[in-house]
């Protein structure tokens, strides 16, 4: 009888902490994002053009160290939205995660 009513008590707090891990990735994803962009963004107001590859970022000092994806946990998943400007750098970065966030918006619109 204990050990049921221990296995019920597990089986109800798992689907909650389950749901704040995968809060806690979403909310690292969206900071790290935040840093991408503003890093892209200060490049550009330096140079006048967009880096051609994140690494950049981090040979001029905008950025330390390319951030990995939380969702996709690694440092080579983001897909870059290259500009339309003549030079075509990156000028904007989305998750190349798989799925939906909590919210239902796939990760890859974020």
């Amino acid at each position: 009888l204990v050990l049921f009513l221990v296995a019920l008590l597990a089986s109800l707090v798992m689907p909650v902490a389950t749901k704040s891990v995968d809060q806690a990735k979403e909310s690292a994803l969206k900071e790290d994002l935040q840093v991408l962009r503003k890093a892209l963004d200060d490049y550009y107001a330096n140079t006048g053009h967009y880096p051609q590859d994140l690494v950049q970022l981090v040979d001029k000092r905008y950025i330390r160290r390319i951030p990995a994806d939380p969702l996709a946990e690694r440092t080579t998943s983001w897909v870059e939205i290259r500009a339309d400007s003549p030079g075509g750098g990156i000028s904007d970065v989305h998750s190349g995660a798989e799925g939906n966030a909590l919210d239902g918006k796939p990760y890859r619109e974020w």
